[in-house]
């Protein structure tokens, strides 16, 4: 190469950065999608459990915690 052309040295830098900031805007709006997704799922989880307690409630069952696992054969003492 005897010279390099400025213009398409630029001309690529500017296709890069574009490409760039492409990428960038697309996983942006994929983490926000996710983290909305998330938000709702909490939400939906968290009305699950009250209406869960509610037909305890109305079924006259108490919350129950869970017994104490027991060892496995061949395990602890």
């Amino acid at each position: 190469m005897s010279e390099t052309d400025p213009k398409s040295v630029q001309d690529l830098t500017n296709v890069v950065q574009t490409l760039l900031q492409q990428m960038q805007d697309k996983f942006q709006t994929m983490s926000d999608q996710i983290i909305g997704r998330i938000d709702e799922m909490s939400t939906r989880i968290d009305d699950l459990e009250k209406n869960i307690a509610d037909l305890m409630t109305q079924a006259g069952v108490e919350e129950i915690e869970a017994p104490p696992e027991k060892p496995k054969e061949g395990q602890g003492s």
